[in-house]
C-alpha cells in the first residue's frame, strides 16, 4: 500500500487548550487560514495552520476533571483573547461549562481543530532523506528549508514551524515509593479520581502538596477519614495574589527554564492560598499534614521513628490517593533532541533556544491560565518572524 503523502501547512499546532487555542486565535490574527480538514483543497500549503487534538471533543484538560469541581473551586479560568467568558452558575461542573466555552471559541474563529489525532513523533526531515512517506513540500526543498514532519495516527503534516501545546494532563507523575506494589487497597492518581463518594466509609491517605490535594482533602473529608502527608510542609500564605505576586512567579519558572531547568510547579513558587474554606479546613483538622511516610505495607503506610513532626507509626489505609501533579507531555518531541540532561529544555521565552522551529506553550511560566494567553501571543510573534510573515 502506498503510504499517503504528508500535508503541507506553515504552522502545526499540537494540543487544543486555553495555550493552543491562543496561539490559533493569533495565527488567524497573523492572517493564517485553518487548514481544511480534507485534504486537495486549494487551502492546502502556504499560508495555513492546523491544530491537532487527541481529545474526542472541545475543552483541553478540564473536561477530564473531576465531576465534583464546580467552577467556584476552580483556579480562576481566564478568558481566551477575542471572546469575552460568559457568565456561568458557580454550582456548575468544570468540566461543562469550560468545554463549552472551549467549543464556543473554536466555532466563533473558525478553528477547524482536527480531532481526535494523536501526533506520535515529530523529526526534522532533513534527518530523514530517503523515507517514502516523507516529500519536499512544493517549492521548498526539505533540506533547505528545514522543514517539520509531524507525524500522526492519521497520517504525516509537514511544517515551517510547531507551537507545542500539550500540557501535563498526560503524564501525571507517580513516584516510586518502598512497598507500593504490595499495597492490597487501591491506588489512584488525581487525573483518575471522580468522585469522593466512591471512597465512603474508607480511609484515604492523600498525597501531595498542591491545590489539588488540598481541594481533594476537603471534599473527601466531609464523607470520611483521611491523612495527608507530603515532602515539605504547606506553606499557607495570606498576602494577596496581585499582579506584583504573579509578575515574581513568571520570572521565578522563567529563570528555570532559560537555565534549562525541568519547570517548578507552580504551588512550588507561590504556596497556597489561605482562604477561608482552606482555614476551616485547618481547623476541622483536616488539613494536617504529616511527613512523608517511609514505606508503603499492604494494608497502609508506615513512618520511621525519628519522623518530625511525630507521625502515628503506622497507618492504615484503604486508599492511596497520590495528587502528585503531572508533568510536560513532551515524549513526541525527542526525535529533535531538544532536553539536556536532567530532563528540562533551554528556552528563550516561549521558543527553544536550540530550535527556533519550536515553540513551547503552556510549559514553564505559561503553564497556567493567564500565562498560556500571553504565551500564545508571543510565540505567534517569534513565528512570524522566522517564516516572515
Amino acid at each position: 500500500m502506498t503510504p499517503r503523502a504528508p500535508r503541507a501547512v506553515d504552522v502545526v499546532v499540537v494540543g487544543a487548550g486555553q495555550a493552543g487555542l491562543s496561539a490559533a486565535y493569533h495565527l488567524r490574527r497573523a492572517g493564517l487560514r485553518a487548514a481544511p480538514a480534507a485534504a486537495g483543497s486549494d487551502d492546502d500549503g502556504a499560508g495555513t495552520f492546523v491544530v491537532l487534538d487527541d481529545a474526542p471533543a472541545p475543552g483541553g484538560a478540564w473536561q477530564h476533571r473531576w465531576d465534583s469541581l464546580t467552577m467556584q473551586h476552580t483556579h480562576a479560568v481566564h478568558e481566551l483573547p477575542g471572546l469575552p467568558l460568559p457568565a456561568v452558575d458557580p454550582a456548575e461542573r468544570a468540566s461543562v461549562a469550560v468545554a463549552r466555552y472551549f467549543e464556543a471559541y473554536e466555532r466563533a474563529w473558525d478553528l477547524a481543530v482536527v480531532r481526535p489525532v494523536r501526533v506520535r513523533s515529530v523529526r526534522d526531515v532533513r534527518d530523514e532523506p530517503d523515507r517514502p512517506d516523507v516529500t519536499d513540500a512544493p517549492g521548498r526543498p526539505a533540506a533547505a528549508s528545514g522543514l517539520l514532519a509531524v507525524e500522526t495516527d492519521a497520517g504525516t503534516w509537514q511544517a515551517r514551524a510547531l507551537i507545542n501545546a500539550t500540557g501535563t494532563w498526560q503524564r501525571p507523575f507517580w513516584p516510586s515509593y518502598p512497598g507500593r506494589d504490595a499495597f492490597a487497597g487501591e491506588q489512584l492518581h488525581t487525573h483518575d479520581f471522580r468522585s469522593a463518594a466512591d471512597h465512603l466509609g474508607r480511609h484515604v491517605v492523600v498525597v501531595g502538596g498542591g491545590t489539588s490535594a488540598v481541594q481533594l482533602l476537603l471534599e473527601i473529608g466531609r464523607i470520611t477519614t483521611t491523612t495527608w502527608v507530603t515532602r515539605r510542609p504547606p506553606q499557607f500564605l495570606t498576602r494577596p495574589f496581585d499582579e506584583e505576586w504573579g509578575r515574581s512567579v513568571v520570572a521565578a519558572v522563567d529563570a528555570r527554564t532559560r537555565a534549562g531547568l525541568p519547570p517548578q510547579s507552580v504551588v512550588g513558587v507561590t504556596g497556597l492560598p489561605l482562604t477561608e474554606e482552606y482555614q476551616r479546613g485547618i481547623d476541622d483538622g483536616v488539613l494536617v499534614r504529616l511527613p512523608m511516610f517511609s514505606r508503603i505495607v499492604p494494608d497502609g503506610v508506615v513512618w520511621h521513628p525519628r519522623d518530625v513532626p511525630p507521625a502515628p507509626g503506622h497507618q492504615r489505609a484503604d486508599v492511596l490517593l497520590w495528587a502528585t501533579g503531572f508533568r510536560p507531555a513532551l515524549d513526541h518531541l525527542a526525535p529533535l533532541g531538544l532536553r539536556r540532561h536532567g530532563g528540562g529544555i533551554v528556552m528563550d521565552g516561549t521558543r527553544v533556544a536550540s530550535d527556533p522551529r519550536i515553540q513551547l506553550v503552556g510549559y514553564g511560566p505559561s503553564a497556567s491560565t493567564i500565562g498560556a494567553n500571553r504565551a500564545g501571543r508571543e510565540a505567534v510573534r517569534d513565528v512570524r518572524r522566522l517564516l516572515a510573515l
